[in-house]
């Protein structure tokens, strides 16, 4: 099957790259755009072709990082305009037209101190673009996001979902590797799991790549989430502060600063406050053969006072050479308190015991994170680059919990428990590339990186016996892991008119070994492994084009799915790691279009995932107790379409939608059991955009995840919405807004394992959050909303 469906991908190549020769009546337009000030590139500046006899849009773009741009069309009967907030338009209407080509080189903007004066905020409204391997979100100010987390940014981002526990997915599979500017970071890490901290402020872009080239790690089966963090590009000082607050307990205070000089750009943005993320819980766990039933109920909370700080510079040596130095530093003092009620009781619905069980927990988190990278730039092509980088990154907790067991009713006794835990987790990477064009559109692309993890958890339980603490040595450990992964790429492009192809291979070798050091478990895993890919891209009109791809992926297990120690903050509901896990394969295909008209635009899309060795969480009992613990259980194929869509009927109303429906076969065997089935599940979601009269936007969001077959149960549908509302002042100087997430209370998780000798019932519920928040922009800086709210 992987055969067939890599030659049907040829073969669209192939006709693909017939049909270019056909299109000669193309014009391509080309050039590259300045700030007249510093020479620097320009991103983000809207460049449009217009129609002369008619004055309509033929076609338009954005120029990317390095301020270049690229249009086509078939009409030989235009003009081109070139506009930046805050900078003079300017208007070419003499092309000269060479070889169906007109070059512009390189063009200067100037600032408009007129429009300077008046500060208008950029980037109302988030937008996607299309390029020949990704897809990318670029964040505007939305108004379900004020305040708001990148988790809560990446809610909004199409094909992706993050449940309620902070779990991010894509396309429905949870197997996505998510970088910041193109890097691993411990903000992403399972350890660290700190994308709360990161704001939606400071995110510049999000890149969604479904298929990823041989460039990217192959790390994560759905694919990958790249998270673009802003660098102010003005000169001067800029800034910005905010300061929020919210229910529950959720209060900020933010302050972005930049400085950019003729060589120079100094960057930091700081941020303090406090949060409180209550959670309610029950569970039911029901032993069908012995007809026992323990059921729970309870709220714990997860409190933090947190301090983040970021510090960078960029350093332009010359014109051909950058150096960036930066860092991330985040300190976070938690309090978990929690309480739940436990009843045991028989077939006949007879109460036979009732306890309470209280935790108290107290943790530090320090985290901090430093980046060294070097951009050399070639005088041949802008597009020619080569980039070094070497990051390190470092994540602690040290935690303390205290149990306390009250029996209300019946013979129920245990003892009261402690836990202590010295969590330590380091990681480093080095990557370098190299990019150059070469003659007739082709181009080429060859790296290498290097992953380092030295992960350690020093996890103890004691219980108190006789008025003293006493170690439970089956429960008491130190956990070992260590993975380190080399990976070397080679890709090759061409681009020809309206069509373009895109060939790659990664070759990566992984060695990870992971010990239980009190009782000499050693597990060690050694393999390389070939990971191809293939894109390609077609334009058949200035409206309509098509993209296909494939890539080969790998899913590692991460430290969580390998660490067989656990929270006893209910120990009749376990979950536990596998330490000999395997890795997860996944050969993804896809086809892709992209149609445009003058209010509306369609992105719709069909894919098709072969996934072999897939990680499942299966759960059993044991004296009353469930533990759920990730195996590997046979294959999974999965078949996809995909629908994103955005019209825009008047100024003041924009509709944004997105859809999504799979239909899979599982298929696999564990210790005698059968999981084979076949099930489908889809998600949507509608965002409507209204401007109000007196300068205020509201913003209403809704999404639905549909109901799903597990491979011993059933996870429950959900519906919620997100609603948000803002006022400007002061010329956009200042910002007044007010989001609610999850505004019906109705975000519920429910999940059902069914078995022949046992039923589990678990259900969770978070609840609504109410933010509100008023930022200023100083220098030329705009109003930004910060806040560390998150959801894990």
């Amino acid at each position: 099957m992987q055969f067939k469906s890599i030659y049907i991908f040829l073969s669209i190549a192939l006709f693909s790259f017939q049909q270019s020769y056909a299109q000669t009546s193309f014009t391509k337009v080309i050039g590259k755009v300045v700030e007249k000030s510093s020479n620097q590139p320009l991103e983000f500046a809207t460049v449009q072709l217009i129609d002369t006899e008619n004055k309509s849009l033929l076609t338009g773009t954005i120029t990317d990082a390095e301020g270049g741009f690229k249009l086509e069309t078939d009409s030989k009967n235009f003009y081109l305009e070139i506009g930046f907030v805050g900078f003079q338009t300017l208007t070419f209407t003499e092309l000269s037209i060479i070889n169906n080509q007109v070059d512009l080189g390189t063009i200067v903007l100037s600032a408009d101190a007129q429009q300077l004066e008046e500060v208008v905020v950029r980037a109302e409204k988030s937008q996607t673009e299309f390029r020949l391997d990704k897809r990318v979100f670029n964040v505007g100010q939305d108004l379900s996001s004020a305040g708001a987390s990148a988790l809560e940014v990446l809610n909004n981002v199409p094909s992706v979902m993050v449940n309620i526990e902070g779990q991010v997915s894509l396309r429905g599979s949870t197997g996505v590797q998510i970088l910041i500017d193109g890097k691993p970071s411990i903000m992403t890490s399972d350890g660290g799991n700190a994308l709360g901290t990161i704001t939606a402020e400071m995110i510049e872009r999000v890149e969604v790549i479904t298929n990823p080239s041989a460039k990217y790690d192959a790390e994560g089966t759905s694919g990958i989430i790249n998270i673009v963090l802003k660098k102010e590009e003005r000169e001067g000082l800029n800034g910005s502060v905010s300061v929020n607050t919210g229910a529950p307990h959720n209060h900020s205070v933010g302050l972005s600063l930049n400085r950019r000089a003729n060589k120079f750009n100094l960057f930091t943005q700081l941020g303090v406050g406090y949060r409180e993320l209550p959670r309610f819980r029950e569970t039911i766990n029901r032993d069908l053969v012995n007809d026992i039933t323990i059921s729970t109920d309870g709220e714990e909370y997860r409190n933090e006072n947190f301090y983040n700080l970021i510090l960078g510079t960029d350093y332009q040596i010359n014109e051909l050479n950058t150096i960036t130095l930066s860092g991330y530093l985040a300190y976070e003092v938690e309090d978990q308190p929690s309480e739940f009620d436990f009843e045991r009781t028989n077939g006949a619905g007879q109460l036979l015991d009732a306890w309470n069980r209280r935790e108290v927990t107290e943790a530090t988190n320090p985290k901090f994170q430093y980046e060294f990278n070097y951009k050399k730039d070639f005088e041949d092509s802008e597009d020619h680059t080569f980039i070094f980088s070497a990051l390190g990154n470092f994540f602690g907790k040290d935690q303390s919990s205290e149990f306390e067991t009250t029996t209300l009713s019946g013979d129920f006794n245990q003892e009261d428990q402690r836990t202590a835990s010295d969590f330590q987790e380091a990681g480093y990477t080095f990557k370098a590339d190299y990019t150059k064009p070469l003659a007739n559109g082709f181009s080429m692309e060859v790296g290498a990186q290097y992953v380092i993890q030295d992960i350690s958890n020093d996890f103890s339980v004691s219980n108190l016996i006789n008025d003293e603490w006493v170690v439970d040595q089956n429960t008491t450990n130190l956990f070992e892991y260590n993975q380190k992964v080399l990976g070397a790429y080679a890709a090759g492009a061409f681009e020809k008119d309206a069509w373009g192809v895109k060939l790659g291979f990664r070759l990566e070798n992984t060695d990870l070994n992971t010990l239980l050091v009190n009782t000499s478990e050693e597990n060690n895993l050694n393999y390389t492994n070939l990971f191809p890919t293939l894109h390609t891209s077609y334009k058949l009109t200035e409206r309509l084009s098509f993209q296909a791809g494939y890539s080969r992926r790998i899913y590692r297990p991460r430290l969580w799915d390998l660490n067989p120690f656990f929270n006893i903050r209910n120990n009749f509901n376990i979950r536990l790691g596998n330490p000999e896990l395997l890795p997860e394969f996944t050969d993804s295909y896809e086809v892709t279009g992209i149609y445009i008209l003058e209010a509306i635009s369609f992105n719709f899309g069909f894919y098709q995932r072969y996934t072999t060795d897939v990680i499942e969480r299966v759960s059993f009992i044991e004296d009353n107790i469930s533990i759920t613990q990730p195996v590997n259980i046979g294959t999974n194929r999965t078949n996809g379409i995909e629908l994103n869509s955005k019209y825009e009927p008047s100024k003041w109303l924009t509709l944004n939608g997105d859809f999504n429906f799979s239909f899979f076969q599982r298929s696999g065997e564990l210790e005698g059991t059968s999981f084979d089935f076949n099930a489908n599940q889809w998600n949507g979601r509608m965002v409507a955009k209204l401007k109000l009269p007196l300068d205020i936007d509201f913003e209403l969001a809704g999404n639905y995840q549909s109901s799903v077959e597990t491979v011993q149960g059933k996870q429950s549908a959900f519906l919620f919405a997100d609603l948000g509302l803002r006022k400007k002042m002061m010329k956009g100087k200042a910002v007044i807004s007010l989001s609610i997430r999850d505004a019906f209370a109705s975000r519920i998780s429910e999940s059902e394992a069914f078995q022949n000798n046992f039923y589990l019932y678990d259900y969770n519920l978070r609840g609504r959050f109410f933010t509100m928040g008023f930022s200023y922009g100083f220098g030329k800086g705009e109003a930004m909303e910060f806040s560390g709210s998150r959801r894990r």
